[in-house]
């Protein structure tokens, strides 16, 4: 209860309820501020404030972030690698990543993490460039993985690579501008004045708002063969130099010559890198030891596993990563019986272990980004190197130009030795010895200076012959510099020798291995291709016609073209694999379900066009594999013989052709496929014939062997066949047969070929 006489107090309960109450009732007031703010707002147009307001920050990130310049780096790169050459790094030991990444932040003033990130890339030990910028002590990560992280800053060590010797050359002698960093207290250079095409030879990918930048890596040596081409010709073929990029992960790159030179021409494309790998027969494992760039350990590892867990990679029993300090190896176990080649093109296919690459060549040009091809890019950097070298000229020529200044002073009182020494003793004041100097012997104040400088000992006849010497030299030495400055020429020589000196001197053997797109196989599902018997015919002319039995038995007489007919026949399976040699010793290697069944009456598929034979080539022989047990027989025409086990034909990557498929020393007369030894029925174009036995020829693994003589020529006489004996019997073989090889061979006469006389 209230006291008497006090007034009636409220409860706070219910002067809340009484507050609220009356704040429903009554009218919300407007703030005419907030109104006319969102009025002002909600009247500006959508374009205008993007304008104002996203522009500037997509610009900043395009210009200062992102995308890399002419000498090949980004701002944060540069930056970070003129802070370690100010701190001496060049030359000096290695210091404490820490102390780097602190002295940094006086140019870059981002966070350390950034900062530090951004030096673990260009260092030795996380292996992102063909020629890493930083030598590095400790553990940076690696490109290859995405989980294995830097130490921290303070347990590594850095310093710059020699090759960075190369980007600040003459960095001292005004070849490159300057700019105040962000708080005006010391100047950074705007670019390095690289000797070499930098901008070609390191990975870049870099995302901005609204484009982006891709640039692949080149072989430091031939990026600067190239160059010294372009110096001599503008419209040299680049393909012939810079054959395909370089990755420092290796692996292979699969190689289309157009492909390519479209990636040349207009900076935009794609290819593919596949993995490089090696199969354990011992061990029935295959051990992959080079990936894609693009790629990871990880990726790779986790898509494998999906792939097992779903069923769809039966041929593996186990994969797991055994990478370690000796390098990356993934290791995958395989099933008894499982093909490695066949496995690894379906890996490929299924898994990270190929992947492509998309150039996008975007560079600033004057702070303006275009998309330039290769000779593009080195027609600016050329006309950028050829500014730094004026300028390191200009900046030389000028030095001399002042030294010989005062030299020429100097002369003028040497002359009269004793007069300038009259006048300094009779100066009263040490402030009016320079004027005096410059009034007597009508020389300026620099030159006045010089001289009044001069130590009493100086004041010699050696030195005065010394110096009149060095004028004469710098006279000699500033016309050089006048004449080199004069042509252009003269000053693309000397970018051109100092590429050559790059290049002996930090020159790399290619890590990546380029594939011709026509050597590699292409994975197709045997589960989804049907596998039933066909009959393969194949007519001299080159076409190949693949028959079912059922259709070969309701068909008519086979059908060809004039002047052409049966050449082979054999029977197979729709899957089986088919071995095609051709007249330019070459071998196309493809697979029967990728020709469609057709009939006998049919002409079927012209084989050069269907495996992409070169001009002039066309088929002499082919054979079902198998397996690949047993040998092919070749004899050539001047009488020899070879045995080439099959095995010699098997691929570790899926190439669908091979070069160098038997010996070229004299033209092939024929081939057979030898499952086991039997007596061979050679023919001369004599009429004579011969028969011995394959197990006479010895077995050779290599595809190129001449062979040995089995069947002896004279004049102009040469082997034109071999049958199987079995086949074509004779009446009288024993006339056929000889003890020692090379031999003639009989004639043959009409009653010893019996039934078969036309086929011979």
């Amino acid at each position: 209860m209230p006291s008497k006489g006090t007034p009636n107090k409220e409860s706070p309960k219910s002067q809340n309820k009484s507050k609220a109450k009356a704040k429903s009732s009554a009218k919300p007031k407007q703030n005419p501020n907030v109104y006319g703010l969102r009025a002002e707002i909600a009247h500006e147009k959508i374009p205008d404030t993007l304008e104002k307001n996203y522009m500037p920050y997509a610009m900043s990130v395009i210009v200062s972030r992102a995308i890399p310049e002419i000498d090949g780096f980004k701002p944060s790169h540069r930056k970070l690698l003129y802070t370690m050459y100010k701190m001496g790094l060049l030359t000096g030991p290695r210091t404490k990543s820490a102390n780097i990444v602190g002295q940094s932040m006086r140019l870059n003033p981002h966070g350390e993490q950034a900062i530090y990130d951004t030096l673990a890339r260009l260092t030795r030990g996380h292996e992102a460039l063909l020629h890493p910028l930083i030598d590095s002590k400790g553990n940076f990560g690696k490109n290859y993985s995405r989980d294995m992280a830097c130490a921290a800053s303070r347990y590594t060590e850095a310093k710059l690579a020699p090759i960075c010797a190369e980007l600040f050359s003459d960095i001292d002698r005004d070849t490159v501008d300057f700019a105040p960093n962000y708080d005006g207290t010391m100047d950074e250079p705007l670019l390095l004045p690289a000797a070499f095409p930098h901008v070609l030879t390191s990975v870049n990918i870099g995302i901005a708002v609204g484009m982006a930048s891709q640039i692949c890596g080149f072989n430091l040596s031939e990026v600067c063969k190239t160059a010294v081409a372009y110096l001599r010709d503008a419209d040299c073929d680049l393909m012939d130099t810079l054959p395909g990029p370089d990755f420092p992960s290796g692996g292979e790159l699969i190689l289309d010559p157009d492909a390519m030179r479209e990636i040349y021409r207009t900076g935009r494309g794609s290819f593919r890198v596949r993995s490089k790998w090696r199969y354990i027969p011992k061990e029935n494992l295959i051990e992959v030891y080079e990936l894609p760039y693009t790629t990871t350990v990880e990726a790779v590892m986790d898509k494998i596993a999906g792939l097992m867990r779903g069923g769809k990679l039966r041929e593996v029993t186990d994969a797991r990563d055994e990478t370690d300090l000796s390098g990356l190896k993934l290791t995958i176990d395989c099933k008894r019986g499982v093909d490695p080649d066949k496995l690894m093109l379906k890996l490929m296919s299924l898994t990270p272990l190929m992947d492509s690459f998309s150039c996008n060549f975007n560079i600033l040009i004057g702070g303006i980004p275009r998309v330039m091809g290769i000779g593009e890019i080195l027609e600016e950097w050329t006309a950028w190197r050829l500014e730094c070298v004026r300028r390191r000229l200009l900046f030389d020529l000028g030095r001399r130009r002042a030294k010989l200044h005062l030299l020429l002073g100097l002369k003028k009182i040497l002359l009269d030795i004793d007069r300038a020494i009259a006048i300094i003793r009779g100066t009263e004041e040490e402030i009016e010895v320079v004027p005096n100097l410059m009034i007597g012997f009508m020389i300026d104040n620099a030159q006045a200076e010089f001289i009044a400088e001069i130590k009493l000992r100086n004041i010699n006849k050696e030195y005065i012959v010394r110096r009149v010497e060095e004028t004469a030299s710098l006279e000699r030495e500033i016309a050089s510099i006048e004449h080199v400055l004069a042509s252009k020429a003269r000053l693309r020589d000397i970018i051109a020798d100092e590429l050559r000196r790059v290049e002996k001197k930090y020159g790399a053997p290619r890590k990546t291995v380029l594939v011709h797109e026509s050597d590699v196989g292409a994975y197709v599902p045997e589960e989804h291709i049907e596998d039933y018997p066909v009959v393969v015919f194949i007519s001299r002319g080159g076409y190949l016609k693949k028959v079912t039995p059922q259709s070969l038995r309701m068909s008519g007489e086979h059908k060809y073209k004039e002047n052409d007919e049966a050449f082979q026949q054999f029977e197979g399976k729709n899957r089986d694999e088919l071995l095609v040699f051709t007249n330019k010793q070459q071998c196309y290697k493809t697979r029967l379900h990728e020709f469609e069944d057709s009939k006998a009456s049919s002409l079927g598929a012209f084989l050069p066009g269907v495996l992409g034979m070169d001009d002039g080539e066309s088929p002499v022989f082919s054979c079902l594999p198998g397996d690949y047990k047993g040998s092919l027989l070749f004899f050539f025409e001047n009488g020899k013989a070879a045995r080439v086990e099959l095995s010699a034909y098997t691929t570790t990557r899926g190439r669908k052709r091979l070069t160098g498929a038997y010996s070229d020393k004299s033209p092939l007369a024929c081939a057979l496929l030898a499952a086991h030894d039997a007596e061979v029925l050679l023919r001369s174009s004599e009429g004579r014939g011969l028969l011995f036995h394959t197990a006479s020829l010895m077995p050779k693994t290599t595809r190129a062997t001449q062979g040995v003589s089995v069947m002896a020529l004279k004049g102009r006489w040469v082997l034109r066949s071999a049958v199987w004996a079995a086949e074509y019997p004779l009446v009288k073989p024993a006339r056929f047969r000889v003890r020692t090889l090379p031999a003639a061979g009989a004639l043959i006469r009409p009653e010893d070929t019996g039934d078969v006389g036309s086929l011979f």
